[in-house]
């Protein structure tokens, strides 16, 4: 069983822990690989721990991964990779979504339409045993990519603003609250 793979996907509810190693598998399947995979939800809908373990190879048996066998553990949140790092195996790859920090009125992605769509990103999804064909298909919103200052200067609409720091470049609406965004724009008043 030397060829058998090992990842475990670790995260908390609503993170999309599940759906990621729904899609790994698929994927695993379709390149002929025989696949095993078990969840483990705790108190998922409060933002509880959530971890998926998948093995793949030739012929697996099993998709249990203990302590020091994982080649990959994929961490949603960094608590989770401290509290998973122990499957890791020696040489193994740790894979830690770092979570950009985000404020009201930063533009962080952008419908096909062009139109302006607010969301509250750091709001989790409630997570309900109810589901409506296609409701998760409502809104897609399209990652801005990593510009360079000039491309982020090109990319700018009239009513946003570049921000410039040492760190990072971010584009951000002029006016940061929505509500008063909103009366601007419906007022007639020009903000670009």
């Amino acid at each position: 069983m030397s060829n058998t793979r090992s990842i475990a996907i670790v995260g908390v509810g609503g993170q999309g822990t599940v759906l990621t190693s729904d899609i790994l598998i698929e994927g695993l399947v379709d390149l002929g690989f025989d696949v095993k995979k078990t969840e483990q939800h705790g108190l998922s809908q409060q933002d509880g721990s959530v971890n998926c373990m998948v093995k793949y190879g030739d012929a697996v048996y099993a998709p249990i991964i203990a302590d020091g066998e994982a080649d990959v553990v994929v961490a949603f949140e960094k608590i989770e990779a401290l509290r998973w790092l122990k499957l890791l195996k020696a040489g193994g790859t740790l894979i830690v979504n770092a979570g950009e920090k985000v404020y009201a009125g930063e533009v962080v992605g952008y419908t096909p339409t062009g139109e302006d769509i607010t969301v509250n990103v750091c709001k989790t999804k409630h997570l309900t045993n109810t589901r409506a064909s296609g409701s998760d298909d409502a809104l897609r919103l399209v990652p801005v990519s990593k510009f360079s200052l000039e491309e982020s200067l090109e990319f700018l609409k009239p009513d946003e603003l570049l921000e410039v720091t040492p760190s990072s470049i971010r584009i951000r609406k002029r006016i940061l609250n929505h509500d008063l965004r909103m009366k601007a724009t419906k007022g007639g008043k020009n903000i670009g």
